[in-house]
């Protein structure tokens, strides 16, 4: 009998293309697609992270309330408004009103959310979170893409630093389960970029890096130095835009639950299991062998209580 994740490799493969005709593209989907082709300046950046994680109020707002709101001039306002395509704010103002609009028709009714308490909230917001990401899985193709390059370097490394550890470690111990040589990374400065050195000369090709608020500044360094190694970076993290986003070559931005003292990942986690999902499709034949494999060590070494 083949074990649960046996059964899930083999049951479980992602296909390419819309499979979903009814899908439609999340607002936050929607509004990183209209901010990320421009190269922003920094305060432009402020601006658009304020949209994105404020859309329902945000897309009502004077140009003077939200220069206030992001601690930025009405001019520069203006300027993001022509840099994202517009003729001047109004008009991106009708946009992002479009934008809101679809959002709160779909999201739950107001009253039962006055009803619910913080734990409450917490998971209506986390539920928002992964209705986005299943959204953004209307096309997995770029999933698929970097699951199969992912599979394909050895070793695999993977990054993730301060509070973004316990994503990376999740990753690194099932992505070894499929994959003959990954190597985890969750120390900054020079150890990081020992490793990471030491990955690209013995072939490796890519990393995967984890990337969650607060991001770190050594994070953020560790990937400047695989880039300048000669490695791609993947990244995993909350939002498109942002200086880690903007060196990684292949971002994944998932929304992470922010109303309780500390955030909670439930998308990102759901991205990294479809990550994972991808690399074993990549390469169906060396997951079953490894899969077979662990299961004879894990079953001879008694690793699992029988349940």
């Amino acid at each position: 009998m083949p074990s649960p994740q046996q059964a899930r490799a083999q049951a479980s493969a992602i296909t390419s293309g819309k499979t979903a005709p009814e899908a439609e593209v999340s607002p936050t989907s929607r509004l990183r697609a209209l901010f990320d082709g421009p190269h922003l300046s920094p305060g432009q950046r402020r601006i658009a992270q304020y949209l994105i994680e404020n859309i329902t109020e945000a897309a009502f707002l004077s140009i003077t309330d939200l220069a206030d709101r992001v601690g930025v001039s009405q001019p520069s306002v203006t300027r993001f408004a022509a840099a994202v395509g517009f003729s001047g704010y109004p008009a991106l103002r009708e946009r992002l009103q479009s934008i809101a609009l679809g959002t709160l028709a779909g999201g739950p009714a107001t009253a039962e959310v006055n009803r619910s308490n913080e734990l409450q909230a917490a998971v209506d917001a986390e539920i928002e979170n992964l209705e986005n990401l299943r959204r953004d899985f209307a096309d997995p193709d770029q999933v698929i893409d970097i699951g199969r390059k992912l599979s394909q370097s050895t070793p695999l490394t993977i990054l993730g630093l301060r509070i973004s550890v316990s994503l990376a470690e999740y990753f690194a111990y099932a992505a070894r389960r499929v994959h003959p040589d990954v190597r985890l990374v969750t120390r900054g400065g020079s150890v990081a970029y020992d490793a990471l050195l030491q990955s690209r000369e013995a072939g490796g090709t890519w990393v995967l890096a984890f990337s969650m608020p607060r991001h770190a500044t050594e994070t953020l360094t560790a990937v400047r130095v695989a880039r300048s190694a000669g490695l791609k970076v993947a990244l995993i993290t909350d939002l498109a835009l942002g200086p880690v986003a903007d060196e990684a070559d292949v971002t994944f931005a998932t929304g992470t639950g922010s109303r309780l003292v500390f955030d909670s990942y439930a998308a990102p986690g759901m991205m990294a299991a479809a990550v994972l999902q991808a690399m074993t499709d990549a390469g169906p034949e060396r997951t079953q062998a490894r899969l077979e494999e662990y299961e004879q060590i894990a079953e001879q070494h008694q690793f699992f209580l029988r349940d």
